[in-house]
C-alpha cells in the first residue's frame, strides 16, 4: 500500500472529523437523560469515521485500509439515522438535521470513491 501521505492529506478525513465536531455542539442541547443513549451513540458514531479512516491508513495493505473505510461508511449511514431519529424526537432543528446529513452525505459518497479507486494487488483480484 502506498504510505507517502497521512490521514490528514485526505479530504474526507477534514470533512468527518469536522462532522464530530458539529455533532458533538449539536448534542450538547439534547436533553440531559440522552446523556448514555442518543448523545453518546450520536457522537461514537460520529467519531467513528474519523477513526476508521485514520486507523485504516495506518494499516498495511490496500485491503485493511478498504474494509476501514467501509466500517466508516456504516457510521457515517448511522449518523445518518441518528439525526432523523433525532428530529423526529424533537431534539434538533429540521435545517440543523438537514446541514449535517448532507455533510455526512457528501463525506459517504466520498468513502465510496475512494474504496473504488484503492488499487488491489493483482493476486487479490477476482
Amino acid at each position: 500500500m502506498n504510505n507517502r501521505y497521512s490521514y490528514k492529506d485526505l479530504e474526507v478525513w477534514h470533512l468527518s472529523i469536522s462532522l464530530a465536531e458539529q455533532i458533538y455542539k449539536l448534542t450538547r442541547n439534547f436533553p440531559r437523560e440522552e446523556k448514555f443513549g442518543m448523545i453518546s451513540q450520536l457522537r461514537r458514531s460520529a467519531v467513528s469515521v474519523s477513526n476508521n479512516i485514520s486507523e485504516g491508513k495506518g494499516r498495511l495493505t490496500a485491503g485493511e485500509f478498504r474494509n476501514f473505510l467501509s466500517i466508516a461508511r456504516g457510521s457515517s449511514y448511522e449518523v445518518n439515522n441518528l439525526l432523523e431519529l433525532s428530529l423526529r424526537l424533537g431534539y434538533c432543528k429540521a435545517e440543523e438535521q438537514i446541514n449535517l446529513s448532507e455533510l455526512n452525505d457528501k463525506i459517504s459518497a466520498m468513502l465510496f470513491k475512494l474504496i473504488q479507486n484503492i488499487q488491489m494487488p493483482k493476486k487479490n483480484r477476482p
